[in-house]
């Protein structure tokens, strides 16, 4: 099976070096293909993409315009041949296996049009790069159908995407969820499995990473305006008593016994002041839908 390695990155010339030294130097099986989505201007990240392109000759550097990753990925998959498409991104450090089992496990579960797994902190093991982990990425310890895959560490057949087609750009942001929801709708499993490693280098600020669940928790209103029957903790309107009291939950409860069970991930005992923190994390995501249906409320 051949293989695409698709990637979008938008001037950071000195974080996609990394990641193509990964997939072009250190991976145990090449891929037939890269294909990269810039968006940036002429800067330091076209100099480091053209010197990579020395080194390996079926790298596609694609020059667009910057409307969003949506935009992007839609540009770039156009470009890729592969018969798996593999998506990290430029802030990601694949293992070196990552090719090789990706195509293993796309032979092995032949019904999976999505397989992904595992993203892990690259950076030194701080206590905001783990509660970072914790927070943004899923973590299973066994082989599992799942709603939704990380894009960092996700791959397609491609005859899945010639059947679901472009992603919605529409959306901001959750354009991912969006269209691993689609790909469910036409059939396909979706597959995560923890032999897949990826490290990714998280936000390296509080502020950065409070604002990224923020936006996505707008993010998700608008996946779930599209899609009213996606699961959610939460309601879209308030139609009955019973909807009212999962509206309570997801600002009260619901945040809290999320963040217990993401902590005990941590050091396998309840930190209650890791639960405060993860807790607050979860709540600046809801508050992010909220603003999100008031912004659409008042259009």
């Amino acid at each position: 099976m051949k293989t695409s390695v698709f990637i979008c990155t938008y001037n950071r010339g000195h974080l996609i070096n990394g990641t193509l030294r990964s997939i072009i130097i250190e991976q145990t099986k090449k891929p037939d293909e890269i294909v990269i989505v810039n968006g940036g201007g002429e800067n330091d990240c076209k100099r480091v993409l053209n010197e990579w392109k020395k080194v390996f000759s079926p790298l596609k550097i694609i020059k667009t315009k910057n409307k969003n990753l949506a935009s992007s990925r839609n540009v770039g998959l156009k470009m890729c041949h592969g018969d798996i498409i593999l998506q990290t991104d430029d802030d990601a450090r694949p293992f070196p296996d990552w090719i090789e089992k990706v195509v293993k496990f796309h032979l092995k579960y032949p019904n999976c049009g999505v397989i992904g797994g595992r993203v892990i902190d690259a950076s030194k093991r701080n206590f905001l790069s783990k509660i970072a982990d914790v927070s943004t990425f899923p973590s299973h310890s066994c082989i599992k159908k799942v709603r939704s895959i990380a894009g960092v560490n996700s791959s397609y057949k491609k005859e899945v995407i010639i059947k679901v087609g472009k992603y919605d750009e529409t959306l901001f942001r959750g354009e991912d969820v969006d269209y691993n929801w689609r790909v469910r709708l036409i059939g396909w499993d979706i597959l995560y499995h923890p032999e897949l490693k990826v490290k990714h280098i998280h936000r390296p600020t509080w502020k950065s990473l409070f604002y990224q669940h923020f936006m996505y928790g707008r993010a998700h209103y608008l996946v779930r305006k599209k899609w009213p029957k996606m699961y959610s903790h939460y309601p879209l309107r308030i139609s009955s008593v019973s909807t009212l009291i999962k509206l309570i939950a997801s600002w009260t409860l619901i945040p809290f016994l999320d963040a217990a069970t993401k902590a005990k991930k941590l050091n396998n005992y309840i930190n209650g002041f890791e639960i405060i923190i993860i807790s607050i994390i979860n709540i600046s995501n809801r508050m992010g839908t909220t603003v999100e249906w008031w912004l659409d409320k008042n259009d």
